[in-house]
């Protein structure tokens, strides 16, 4: 919820040929279907028959019942309990749109039908919050009284009061992102499921049509909102934003000459951004305006369109460090926007760069800014290099996305991951009771948040892993949509298509078994307790010369912690991730002094050669 050692020596050219590639060695398809993961984790309302994150039960159950409305399902927005309608619905929004992109990429990993469910449980929430034309509920719970609370979703009691915009207290903002929402994921099911996809755009039509006839901002009639999720950049952003998802969904001109007439005078074509977010949005319009531009539809709308593109290019210099308005980043390479929560910032603009890499591509174009021109594959690297940072490739050697990796966040500021599973304890957990045996708890969480993406570090690359450390440990559905897209194309590539031609998402098949890589065991002695087990994740090729990446995962088999570990090494003839080095043995990273019974660690390295040989010189029990 809102709230105000990188590498080690080498020859340079092992560097200048490895170093793009060792951060391609991420399993991205992992990244991506743990990204995925979370949402499960989100859900309010009746759990369904498939839930995978089986430590959830079903909450929420009485939301809307009090206004004669049913509001049970959608998403908890973050580590809280409140359902939020603006973060929400751009949550959709961007799932819909990583799946619109690169849907055949998610079809090939098998993770198209979880990704298409995600949008789902958020339509089927939107559809229930918008039983009138011009009302559309926005928000239950509050975030005051829930803040005062630390419980399991199952276990509320706090306030779960249903608030509202209508033409008499609107929220073009609100229902604007919902239409943008709902045209989005229209499209997503066009093929699979027209009748529910026509029902969406039925929706799309009228809120946009309540959102720029009855004009006011969200947070001004729910009030309650405006600690949380306050509305800073207005409501012009969400109705140009509105009408280019569906001008995408429905071919009608009407949309197109809406963006065409009010580009100036709406600021689409006046804000150079360096962010976009749940409450900016003109980035990601200039972004959709550009390409409507490139597939040749601005029509005589072509000058205006082309102020958006010149817009849409300011952003993607400034990410790239070469343009007029710049983004900050961190020493270590990160975006920065705020301490709090910015990987929300960091995932949204680097979604942007990754398509407009593409539409660059397909347009057989690149990209101007103000020193030279950019290849549009420069682009790609740039989201690239933020992906890798976030799952592990920074100072810390952290990964940002719990589950992913062996050094993650432990911590996480989220009520039902914090708080033993219903299902293994049914106590019932009180508000402040919960603070007391369950938020001050300095241990990890009893429920891994699989896939969530945490706020992050701060400007410096520090990071305190702290449950009350909100700013940066708590996790966000829409850090995690954009990603979706990210990972996506990371995993599948390009694909081979044109990324300006209609969009056709295919339908959801049955992930086929991966071929298991080959393992390949190290020489240990059998009586040992303490296994290594090596294999090649990835290959490639670098001027005529092969390259592989191997994993090499550490497993202490004893039943007592595993202390001064030393490896040694022989036959390795490149760089090395995830140990330290102290004469010739290897030993712990800097970050582990100590591996807890049954744990692993996993350390990787680059070389033309076979795997290296791997064995333990010498380690303590105790």
């Amino acid at each position: 919820m809102e709230k105000f050692m990188r590498l080690i020596s080498m020859s340079p050219l092992l560097l200048l040929l490895c170093l793009p590639l060792v951060l391609a060695g991420h399993d991205y398809g992992q990244a991506l279907s743990k990204s995925i993961l979370f949402f499960e984790a989100q859900r309010s309302g009746y759990l369904p028959h498939n839930q995978r994150v089986t430590w959830r039960s079903n909450s929420g159950l009485n939301d809307g019942k009090a206004s004669g409305v049913d509001l049970v399902g959608g998403y908890y927005d973050a580590g809280d309990n409140v359902k939020f309608g603006l973060p929400m619905a751009f949550t959709i929004t961007m799932m819909s749109w990583s799946i619109l992109e690169y849907g055949k990429q998610l079809g090939h990993t098998g993770e198209l039908g979880h990704a298409i469910d995600a949008v789902k449980w958020g339509t089927d929430y939107l559809i229930k919050a918008h039983p009138e034309p011009n009302v559309l509920y926005g928000e239950v719970g509050d975030g005051n009284t829930d803040h005062y609370c630390w419980q399991r979703p199952e276990d509320m009691t706090t306030d779960r009061r249903a608030y509202r915009i209508d033409q008499n207290n609107p929220g073009s903002d609100l229902a604007g992102e919902s239409a943008a929402a709902m045209a989005a994921a229209s499209m997503v099911f066009r093929h699979s499921n027209p009748a529910y996809a026509a029902e969406l755009v039925h929706h799309a039509y009228q809120l946009f049509d309540f959102a720029d006839k009855y004009r006011g901002k969200y947070d001004s009639s729910i009030t309650v909102a405006q600690k949380y999720y306050r509305s800073i950049s207005g409501y012009n952003d969400e109705l140009l934003w509105a009408a280019a998802w569906l001008y995408q969904a429905s071919n009608n001109q009407y949309y197109l000459d809406y963006l065409g007439k009010n580009g100036d005078s709406m600021g689409g074509t006046g804000w150079s951004m360096t962010e976009f977010g749940w409450d900016v949005k003109y980035a990601g319009v200039q972004t959709l305006v550009a390409k409507f531009l490139m597939q040749g539809k601005a029509g005589h709308h072509a000058p205006v369109f082309e102020r958006y593109q010149q817009k849409a290019e300011s952003f993607m210099c400034g990410c790239l460090g070469k343009g007029n308005k710049n983004v900050q980043k961190t020493p270590g390479g990160l975006i920065f926007r705020q301490r709090w929560n910015n990987m929300q910032f960091v995932t949204s603009a680097s979604f942007l760069t990754t398509v407009y890499s593409d539409y660059l591509a397909s347009a057989g174009r690149s990209l101007r800014c103000a020193a030279a021109n950019v290849a549009p594959s420069e682009l790609l690297g740039f989201a690239k290099s933020q992906v890798d940072y976030i799952l592990g490739d920074n100072p810390r050697a952290t990964s940002y996305m719990v589950g992913y990796g062996n050094n993650y966040p432990q911590q996480v500021h989220h009520r039902a991951s914090s708080i033993v599973s219903v299902k293994d304890n049914p106590s019932f957990v009180s508000c402040r009771g919960g603070y007391a045996t369950w938020f001050s708890r300095k241990a990890s969480d009893p429920n891994v948040l699989t896939g969530a993406l945490v706020g992050g570090p701060d400007g410096y690359d520090n990071f305190a892993d702290e449950r009350d450390n909100y700013e940066q440990t708590e996790p966000a559905t829409y850090n995690n949509a954009p990603l979706l897209g990210i990972l996506a194309r990371l995993s599948g590539g390009h694909g081979g298509y044109n990324q300006l031609l209609p969009v056709v998402v295919p339908a959801p098949t049955k992930p086929v078994a991966a071929p298991q890589p080959k393992v390949t065991p190290a020489p240990a002695s059998s009586s040992v307790p303490i296994a290594v087990e090596q294999k090649m994740t990835t290959s490639w090729t670098a001027e005529g010369k092969p390259y592989y990446r191997y994993s090499t995962v550490v497993t202490n088999k004893s039943d007592k912690t595993l202390n001064d570990l030393k490896l040694s090494i022989s036959k390795l003839y490149g760089p090395l991730w995830g140990l330290s080095k102290t004469g010739n043995a290897y030993g712990f990273p800097s970050w582990l002094n100590s591996l807890p019974a049954g744990k692993s660690l996993e350390f990787v390295y680059i070389h033309s050669a076979s795997a290296a040989d791997v064995s333990v010189s010498s380690y303590t029990l105790g």
